[in-house]
């Protein structure tokens, strides 16, 4: 077949001007291209980890705190919503937000993220990384104070139902800042960090998850007189914790807007060998070219039909069937597996009854306890070994493990709920681990580095996306049978289902690269070079 080059004759773009060193003349433009360009890359792939590379970490970091922020905050602004919206229920029914207005208000946003990945991955690739970061952002700021705020409409339209619109169009800006911030550190980093740089902005969500509990303490703390005194005033405690997900999003946005466009996508999309050169001068102090003669250069922008000639190889879509597949059986456990949480919490002693502050106060610090326990460890000891060990060995012995601690869980659940609840929280906790130290990170991490970089974000959002509809199938599938046959009757076969998952991941491992310590085009050529 064709080189993938072949195909930028179906492009129309403008003519972009810039300059390139004509210290030799007797070296043609090609080669003065070749030069700047392998010179910019060599800059980025071996610079020391310095100042550029910890603000970059930090500003695409503060976008994942704030996104598992808003998605673990509606958990809690859900169980306080059922004291204001059912306080005049009678029996289980009181104070208690229904099962399927809970299931669709929190399942709203794993819907929007499934379109906000896909769109702005594609996005990213036609238009620029720049371009659209910090796009995403601003859709999560507005969305995130447009719920805060939401309430009865004039025409009967319920607070649930006006959350739930704001809630969706969150995914939206959510599932977008997926695919562009995982593809901005993968075109930043060095060689030598990438993976870890990757993970740490990705492990901002075990941060954001316990500062949503954390608010939620000093809210209802600071609630606690007016809350004893009449439940209806929890009314502003919900507001006020989802609308304080806004302020790390504006500490946050100005630093989105104004980062330089990724000297990658300036090379092989921009075509703009100057341009580039400046950027990795200006942001890691390194000077790659002398430009003095004017020249003129076409960008070349990705198109559908270029990505079909790409991926109708079976070696290249071999890699993203894995990266989709993987992400897909993960998701489905990892937002299924929580159903189990509430009987965690019981057996720490963090569940039960009492007035509204006390159970709320306590379903709080229970799920600090749980994440603190299984999930940030999970997401830090990946960090620090993902670029020893290797992304397909982590994510390797996180399905092996998960299938084997589903498989005792599930075979065995009522057997060790009945003999040993400590032993139960203990295989809870390692599964919590085991995915953060596993696939939850490394699915989230190869498809920002697998792919030739015209494609790069389009697959990250697809695979992204995948994973979501996993999430979905989750939240708003096996939610709803979980109480077959009675009260949490069916959570035993359900994960078992979960082991059935790890086992697909498992399998599809295989397709995906080792992409430990080979720059991004070492990846993108070993693609080109088995068309």
């Amino acid at each position: 077949m064709a080189d993938v080059q072949d195909f930028t004759a179906l492009q129309g773009t403008e003519p972009v001007h810039h300059a390139v060193s004509s210290s030799d003349p007797l070296k043609n433009e090609a080669d003065l291209d070749y030069e700047m360009r392998h010179n910019a890359l060599a800059a980025i792939d071996n610079a020391k980890f310095g100042w550029f590379h910890v603000k970059a970490c930090m500003v695409v970091g503060v976008g994942f705190f704030t996104d598992s922020y808003d998605i673990f905050a509606i958990n809690l602004c859900s169980l306080i919503m059922g004291y204001v919206y059912y306080a005049d229920a009678t029996g289980d029914a009181a104070n208690t937000t229904p099962t399927k207005i809970d299931m669709w208000v929190k399942g709203a946003t794993q819907l929007g993220c499934i379109i906000g990945q896909f769109g702005f991955g594609y996005l990213a690739d036609r238009l620029g990384r720049k371009r659209i970061y910090g796009v995403e952002l601003i859709i999560i700021i507005v969305c995130t104070l447009g719920g805060s705020f939401a309430g009865m409409t004039a025409r009967g339209l319920s607070v649930y139902w006006v959350l739930f619109i704001w809630r969706f169009i969150l995914g939206i800006g959510i599932g977008g800042d997926y695919p562009v911030s995982a593809i901005i550190t993968s075109e930043f980093a060095t060689t030598k960090n990438r993976g870890a740089m990757i993970a740490a902005v990705f492990a901002m969500q075990g941060f954001g998850i316990v500062a949503a509990a954390i608010v939620a303490i000093v809210v209802l703390a600071c609630f606690k007189g007016a809350v004893d005194g009449d439940q209806l005033m929890l009314d502003y405690v919900w507001r006020i914790i989802m609308g304080l997900g806004v302020v790390p999003g504006l500490v946050a946005l100005y630093f989105r807007l104004t980062i330089p466009e990724t000297p990658r996508y300036t090379l092989d999309v921009e075509k703009n060998t100057q341009r580039a050169a400046a950027d990795v001068h200006k942001t890691l102090g390194h000077k790659v070219a002398d430009e003095s003669v004017e020249r003129v250069c076409v960008a070349d922008k990705p198109t559908w039909t270029e990505f079909y000639h790409h991926f109708k190889h079976w070696r290249n879509l071999r890699v993203l069937v894995g990266t989709t597949v993987t992400w897909f059986a993960l998701d489905v456990a990892f937002y299924g597996i929580n159903l189990n949480s509430s009987i965690i919490l019981q057996a720490i002693g963090f569940a039960g009854k009492g007035s509204p502050y006390k159970v709320l106060l306590k379903t709080a610090a229970g799920n600090i306890i749980l994440n603190l326990l299984g999930t940030m460890p999970g997401y830090w000891v990946t960090v620090f070994t993902i670029d020893k060990l290797g992304r397909r060995t982590i994510q390797f012995i996180g399905f092996t493990v998960l299938l084997v601690l589903f498989c005792i869980l599930g075979f065995g659940y009522h057997k060790i709920l009945d003999k040993s609840v400590a032993g139960f929280v203990v295989l809870f906790t390692l599964a919590q681990f085991f995915q953060n130290f596993g696939p939850n990170t490394t699915t989230f991490i190869i498809p920002a580095e697998a792919f030739p970089t015209r494609f790069r974000s389009t697959c990250h959002g697809i695979s992204a996306a995948c994973g979501k509809v996993g999430a979905v199938v989750a939240q708003l599938g096996f939610f709803q049978l979980k109480d077959r046959g009675g009260k949490n009757a069916f959570i035993p076969q359900l994960i078992q289902i979960f082991a059935l998952f790890m086992l697909v991941g498992l399998v599809f491992t295989w397709f995906v690269p080792e992409t430990k310590g080979k720059s991004l085009e070492e990846l993108s050529e070993g693609e080109n070079a088995r068309e």
